[in-house]
């Protein structure tokens, strides 16, 4: 049942803020989850409710981390509990979840364009006094170019649009921020906005001079706040304003409803509020797992080593030998393991904030300049920067390295994370290579590898740690080969890719039936002369990897028999299916997948039985 707070007093609005923020601490300290965003947001999404109704007007909350109190408001108070759990709720907001969530969100800065698309509907319908776009971006997300893009077409359109920009980093000096505090309150006034309406009119009748005197007038007070680029391009600006002051930002945001343009409110708000353990804490307390409330320790520390420990070594040791080896990440620089050079070498590995697409072009670049760029970025975020791989790296034949950090299942972040699509939307790029290690002595391998190729590559590697194996030793990687890792003269042949071949074993270790294992290593170029020799020994294969099956490892050796016309081979492959991938602990969604060890043997047994009989 959703909380109606239309006519909460400010009292009752702040003792609600309180509930809220426990509940959320009481849920993420269990399931872990985004905490120190969406503890600061608790006010601005408060007062979104009380001014605005989210169920006709579309609320659009940039990447969505941040929108719990969103979700506590909106009828899921109890089912809360459930918040990252499989079958649970989503950790972003998710319309087949909730009527009051208007659009799926998991990546950032796609927000005012799907709010210019929503206004532009409005207007069409004729909707515009009855509905209106309200959006909620963190500053982070003003980094990427598709915000401009569209704040650009707005401010030309002049749609009706309040959006929150939640600046929970930027500083701005006490006496510049108090006189603009001031400023800003008088701008968004019905007075002032009258006024300003009025002096226009007033200006157009007196010609150019008069016109002159009154914008250096309004400009010489706008340069002392912070929304000047804004104003210029024709979206007003009301702030900056204090985030957490409710009786402030609901009558702002009652003032920018009525202003019927588009208009921006620079709401401050404070990571972590709240909870002073996390409070003015940026990223280690963003995105967090299961953790001791009172200490802020964390409960859950695996032994293994994870895939990204081991890049950040591998390319540390590549690193500390090579000059010319430099590196970029988009906003995770300690997710992706890329904190450590960034700090040992500030010169060469850089961190560009949210714009995948401007550091993939950057480090097009400095390959050109005889360099060679490793560009770090999870698999779901390249997504963002596929127009730069095609046509400013690849076209040009140009030796980027793209690591792939969180590829196959990532968990509970669930469908707009999960690194299911890179094999399929690199693979059909020309002068791309693809390749994958399986443990930590093939990542340094891989990483060595790629040190040293003069083309664009990707290197694929899993979240957390490589399945567990206890395979021969790797070989030194070269380019277009595989490794032949069990040999037995079985028909049956698994051909593993990257964290694949730690689940191809583990599915091995419950068969009675011998196998051969091959390490396949490189889906691009594939290794021919391998291939169609296990194909003369082996006639049923399996394939394994944590990726998509449409345009996959099996699609690709799929293409490869055909073209060598080696049609008596038969062909499963343990991809994922053509389906998004829903959110939960990772095992519980293999599990549901139908990929865990267990399952895979069982599948392998019921198959291999049915062509036994076939045979016979």
């Amino acid at each position: 049942m959703k909380t109606e707070i239309k006519l909460y007093s400010i009292e009752q609005l702040n003792k609600l803020c309180k509930d809220i923020r426990e509940k959320i601490l009481e849920v993420v300290s269990k399931n872990g989850g985004h905490l120190s965003s969406t503890l600061g947001a608790t006010e601005l999404i408060v007062a979104m409710h009380k001014v605005f109704d989210s169920s006709k007007d579309p609320f659009i909350f940039d990447v969505s981390h941040q929108a719990y109190a969103h979700k506590l408001l909106t009828g899921r108070w109890d089912e809360f509990d459930t918040l990252r759990e499989f079958n649970g709720i989503s950790g972003y907001t998710k319309p087949s979840e909730s009527e009051d969530d208007y659009f799926v969100a998991g990546h950032s800065s796609t927000s005012i364009s799907l709010g210019v698309g929503a206004a532009k509907a409005i207007a069409l319908k004729g909707e515009q006094d009855e509905r209106i776009p309200v959006i909620m971006i963190g500053d982070g997300s003003m980094t990427a170019g598709m915000v401009y893009e569209a704040l650009n077409e707005l401010g030309d359109r002049k749609y009706p649009m309040v959006i929150i920009l939640n600046d929970n980093e930027m500083s701005i000096a006490a006496p510049i921020g108090a006189v603009s505090r001031m400023l800003s309150s008088a701008m968004a006034s019905p007075f002032y906005q009258k006024f300003k309406k009025r002096t226009e009119q007033f200006v157009d009748n007196f010609g150019e001079g008069a016109r002159y005197i009154a914008k250096r007038l309004e400009e010489s007070l706008k340069l002392i706040t912070p929304g000047i680029m804004f104003e210029e391009m024709g979206i007003d600006y009301i702030g900056p304003v204090d985030g957490h002051d409710l009786k402030s930002l609901i009558d702002i945001l009652e003032r920018a409803k009525g202003m019927k343009k588009p208009v921006i409110i620079h709401a401050q708000t404070l990571k972590g509020k709240g909870y002073e353990i996390a409070e003015g804490k940026h990223e280690k307390w963003h995105g967090v797992g299961p953790f001791n409330i009172q200490s802020g320790d964390s409960y859950k520390k695996s032994p293994a080593k994870s895939a990204t420990q081991i890049y950040t070594e591998a390319l540390l040791h590549v690193a500390d030998k090579n000059e010319k080896i430099v590196g970029v990440t988009a906003a995770m620089p300690s997710g992706t393991g890329l904190s450590e050079l960034m700090e040992k070498y500030p010169n060469r590995f850089w961190d560009v904030a949210i714009a995948e697409q401007h550091a993939v072009t950057s480090m097009a670049a400095m390959a050109k300049e005889g360099f060679k760029p490793f560009c770090t970025i999870y698999s779901t975020f390249l997504q963002r920067g596929y127009d730069q791989v095609i046509h400013d790296v690849c076209l040009m034949d140009l030796p980027v390295v793209f690591a792939l950090d969180r590829a196959g299942i990532v968990g509970e972040d669930g469908e707009t994370h999960q690194g299911t699509f890179d094999i399929s939307f690199l693979r059909a790029i020309p002068n791309m290579t693809l390749l994958a290690p399986h443990n930590e002595k093939s990542f340094h391998q891989a990483i060595g590898f790629a040190s040293t190729y003069e083309h664009p590559c990707a290197v694929r590697y899993p979240r957390g740690s490589f399945m567990e194996s206890q395979l021969p030793e790797p070989i030194p990687f070269e380019l277009g080969k595989s490794q032949l890792l069990v040999s037995n003269k079985s028909d049956i042949l698994f051909i593993g890719y990257g964290n694949g071949v730690g689940r191809a074993y583990q599915t091995m270790q419950l068969l009675e039936n011998e196998v051969s294992l091959l390490d396949l290593r490189f889906v691009k170029p594939l290794d021919g002369e391998m291939l169609s020799d296990l194909a003369s020994k082996h006639k049923q294969w399996f394939v394994f990897s944590d990726s998509s099956k449409a345009g996959g490892v099996g699609s690709a050796i799929l293409e490869f028999l055909a073209e060598n016309h080696l049609s008596d081979v038969e062909v499963t492959s343990f991809e994922y299916e053509d389906n998004f991938i829903k959110h939960g602990n990772t095992i519980l969604v293999e599990e549901y997948l139908g990929i865990r060890p267990k399952q895979l043997a069982d599948k392998v047994n019921a198959l291999t039985v049915h062509r036994d009989s076939d045979t016979i």
